[in-house]
């Protein structure tokens, strides 16, 4: 159980999610157009709030790799906009890149119905926050990323509470630098967004930038696995007619092979597109191109390598700086 938080009350008035813009006080005077141009300028400042928080995107990056390496799991924690967002992005895993969904679980206040619905007083719920945590048994191999645009969200910072005491590192992604959740966390990023068109709404501009950093953390941490061969998904789960094409169609690309030869290879891989390519590329039948691979922990180019011009000993090219926190 979470003791009661002994810091003061949030006080949302100066929260800077919560403040009114400047610039589009006159938003119910103007025209279709003119507020759908209003909306465009301010979507623009994102990328560059973003931009300033890439060296502690890196470092989130590092730890999801390292989790993921040891055994570990990644938990999105989240209420309301937030949690959906985390939601979209952990569901997108498992089909891009063929990991189970168990490696990446997601917690959001008020549960399942809160997907299509509002949470409610459940975001208010810190208890509720570490309990969820508590249940997964998380520990020191698993790392959460924890989502709250304005970084006081009370189920979000039970939940990371309860990830420090069992030694999980704690991501916070949030868009107020020194917020609750900036200041528990052990890696902090924080684009700062501003004030949004509509006084508070944070699925706006804090959403956008919510998207865009998970999008970099869980692509980027994918191609430091080995899940991506040049710009390809090559561990991408075909599971229905335009993935399976996708398939097809990467092995060819990755092989230059026609699309007729590129699909039985396709089929003499076991359907892996990751292992037909090295199968190509390597001229190696499927069980090497599966060995260089393993030896390779996965990554595809220096298992080609190491199989066009074979290495005296083994190495480690994962970058595994070890284990726990």
């Amino acid at each position: 159980m979470v003791p009661p938080d002994p810091r003061p009350p949030v006080n949302y008035c100066e929260l800077e999610t919560e403040q009114r813009n400047p610039r589009t006080m006159e938003l119910d005077r103007l025209s279709t157009e003119e507020i759908l141009r209003v909306i465009n300028q301010e979507d623009h400042t994102v990328p560059e709030a973003v931009a300033a928080e890439i060296p502690c995107i890196a470092r989130a990056v590092e730890a999801i790799v390292r989790a993921v390496r040891c055994g570990g799991r990644v938990i999105y924690v989240g209420a309301g906009t937030s949690g959906r967002i985390g939601l979209l992005d952990a569901l997108e895993w498992p089909p891009t890149f063929g990991v189970e969904p168990e490696l990446v679980p997601v917690l959001i206040a008020g549960g399942s119905q809160a997907t299509i619905g509002s949470a409610g007083p459940s975001e208010d719920d810190a208890t509720a926050g570490a309990a969820e945590i508590s249940s997964l048994g998380a520990g020191p191999n698993d790392a959460v990323v924890a989502i709250a645009a304005s970084g006081v969200t009370p189920f979000v910072l039970g939940a990371v509470k309860e990830a420090r005491r069992r030694g999980c590192t704690v991501i916070g992604l949030c868009n107020v630098p020194g917020s609750p959740l900036a200041q528990a966390a052990d890696i902090p990023i924080t684009p700062v967004t501003g004030p949004e068109v509509l006084t508070g709404s944070t699925r706006m501009k804090a959403g956008t930038s919510q998207k865009m950093v998970l999008n970099m953390l869980s692509t980027t941490a994918m191609v430091r696995l080995g899940k991506v061969y040049s710009n390809l998904m090559v561990d991408m789960s075909p599971s229905n007619k335009k993935l399976a094409a996708r398939a097809q169609r990467m092995v060819a690309q990755a092989t230059g092979l026609d699309s007729g030869a590129s699909g039985r290879l396709l089929d003499e891989a076991g359907g892996s597109a990751k292992v037909a390519i090295v199968m190509a590329l390597a001229a190696v039948g499927r069980e090497e191109a599966e060995r260089l691979l393993e030896r390779a922990d996965g990554l595809v180019r220096p298992a080609i390598e190491a199989g066009v011009a074979p290495i005296a000993k083994s190495e480690n090219i994962s970058g595994d700086e070890g284990c726990g926190r």
